[in-house]
């Protein structure tokens, strides 16, 4: 069994559905913790996009729609959020009680610490900085659901005439049960990054910098640590959200810019007028 991280933060928020990444086993959504605003995904061409704004903390919120406990193994940016290694599935990542939400708002530093998550731009980013620029803006979950303990066998027992009461059985073992506290206060909302398969009609320039997650400030977020053995080696469940900055999604032509509205806009532009309505021209 491999020793894994609990989840630090216990969410306060309670997410709409409308705003979640929903899946099977659990479901995720992204929070700016700056303005309180959750992020609403966009889906195009197969893939789930969210705005991110320059400069925001932001965190990422998981639910564990099941009975029974999951393992989440999540990157962002293609970098694991608790080692700081190139994310790969057979990481450490947080684990989740029966039925629990989370929000995960930053690296993880110590068993007390994390670096804020941070809208930034790419070449800021945390995984740009150390090396790994390859898969800046996109957030992935590993779901991984938790095997089952088989009791020990005890053989029946045999009744000896000096034995004043029958032999027990024994009882099996439980695993141990990985529960988070935290202290983070904070709602959030994520966004998506560009993709080169952009509609062709779209020519127009992206008008800011990629956005990426960068390495913000320290936060204290406590976690304890805990026992988890996976049901089998791949995940159960992946979720991916993909984050850019609003411009850069109108540019891509994932989100559709608002039409504009005149601001001097007048319900009476000609009052006093007509006292009746009179018949059009013609």
């Amino acid at each position: 069994m491999r020793r894994l991280f609990c989840s630090a933060v216990l969410l306060g928020l309670t997410v709409t559905c409308n705003a979640q990444v929903r899946g099977g086993i659990a479901d995720v959504a992204v929070i700016d913790r700056d303005s309180g605003a959750v992020l609403s995904p966009h889906y195009y061409r197969g893939e789930y996009w969210v705005a991110g704004r320059p400069g925001a903390r932001y965190s990422i919120q998981i639910r564990n729609r099941l009975g029974e406990r999951l393992l989440a193994v999540t990157s962002v940016d293609g970098v694991n959020v608790v080692s700081g290694a190139t994310a790969g599935w057979d990481q450490t990542g947080y684990v989740f009680g029966p039925g629990e939400s989370y929000q995960i708002t930053g690296w993880r530093k110590t068993d007390a610490e994390v670096a804020a998550f941070t809208f930034t731009e790419s070449a800021n980013s945390y995984a740009e900085r150390t090396g790994r620029p390859g898969n800046v803006g996109v957030i992935g979950v590993a779901i991984f659901r938790e095997r089952r303990q088989e009791p020990a066998y005890t053989p029946p027992a045999i009744a000896r005439p000096d034995m004043a009461q029958p032999l027990d059985k024994a009882q099996a073992q439980a695993g141990a049960a990985g529960r988070a506290s935290s202290a983070e206060e904070s709602d959030a909302r994520v966004a998506s990054v560009p993709g080169p398969n952009a509609p062709a009609n779209v020519a127009v320039p992206a008008p800011a910098p990629k956005l990426g997650t960068g390495h913000g400030e320290r936060e204290y977020s406590y976690v304890n640590h805990t026992e988890f053995t996976r049901m089998q080696t791949q995940p159960n469940e992946v979720i991916r959200i993909r984050y850019d900055s609003l411009e850069r999604l109108f540019a891509m032509g994932i989100v559709k810019r608002p039409r504009p509205v005149s601001p001097t806009a007048n319900p009476f532009p000609a009052s006093p007028g007509e006292q009746y309505v009179p018949d059009p021209a013609g």
